[in-house]
């Protein structure tokens, strides 16, 4: 299955799994995310939410080579 917007994740658990991670993160960041759009984060609000994202996932990696 493919899908033309490449921010669309076409199978429904992992979307679920990557909202439940991105809540998870937001929370760890000090940011209040809410079910659904968010367009009122600020950048920087948004970026912290990425970047722990991507840390966690670094060290999800790293532990996984151990």
């Amino acid at each position: 299955m493919s899908t033309n917007n490449s921010n669309h994740l076409v199978n429904p658990q992992a979307r679920d799994a990557m909202d439940r991670f991105k809540m998870e993160a937001a929370s760890e960041v000090g940011v209040n995310l809410k079910e659904g759009y968010n367009g009122e984060l600020t950048s920087r609000q948004a970026g912290s939410i990425g970047g722990q994202m991507v840390k966690k996932m670094i060290e999800a990696y790293e532990n996984g080579m151990k």
